[in-house]
């Protein structure tokens, strides 16, 4: 989904849909009175005020809001993972995801260890996400990587070990996290996929050319 997606929003009449086997842009039908299921005993159903329902015009399901606040399905309205999360990575940014409404500050903590996987994937060894970092950085990591991955890991440390960072008070902090760190995989990974299926698309003769005069 990358940048083009957008997440749920109150009101808002399109957006990304929140359901995992949906997850289209698409139209969304409002409705404000939600009517309350009747008890045992019948009676006419009673309107509830503060909840609304939005409809997605591709999948045809609903989301139920109260107060403002997206309640089902949980999850979607952080930004999914990366196609090309490592497995082990994506496990970590979808339990964060899966939590993020009830603790940001634990979606922090568990992004700060997907970040730590993530160096391993590339081969470092896990111990100390500092240091990984700084190895990375030895092999030609680019500042901004550096900056964005640093940033995880302090805030993610932060979340463990409450500094100056209040993210309980302010999960915008926890939900641009989710957005870096697909960020990273797709300067790390994508676009060194993107390369490499380009030149090996060269022409053979081309490549033996570049392999020569690099030896």
């Amino acid at each position: 989904m990358g940048s083009d997606y957008v997440p749920p929003k109150y009101q808002l009449d399109a957006f990304n849909c929140p359901h995992s086997g949906c997850g289209a842009f698409a139209h969304q039908e409002w409705y404000y009175r939600v009517d309350a299921i009747r008890s045992p005993s019948g009676g006419n159903s009673k309107g509830v005020s503060n909840f609304s329902v939005s409809f997605c015009d591709r999948c045809h399901k609903s989301a139920l809001w109260e107060e403002g606040h997206m309640i089902y399905p949980r999850a979607s309205i952080v930004l999914p993972a990366s196609e090309d999360m490592p497995a082990e990575v994506k496990k970590s940014y979808d339990e964060a995801r899966e939590i993020f409404y009830e603790s940001p500050r634990g979606a922090a903590a568990i992004l700060r260890l997907a970040i730590q996987e993530l160096t391993i994937e590339l081969g470092e060894d896990g111990k100390n996400l500092n240091k990984a970092i700084g190895n990375l950085v030895k092999k030609g990591l680019s500042d901004r990587i550096q900056k964005s991955l640093d940033i995880v890991r302090v805030i993610g440390n932060n979340a463990v070990h409450p500094g100056q960072i209040v993210i309980e008070d302010n999960p915008k902090v926890a939900m641009s996290l989710f957005k870096i760190t697909n960020l990273i995989v797709d300067n790390i990974i994508t676009k060194s996929k993107e390369v490499e299926e380009l030149y090996n698309n060269l022409p053979e003769e081309a490549r033996e050319q570049i392999a020569e005069r690099d030896n």
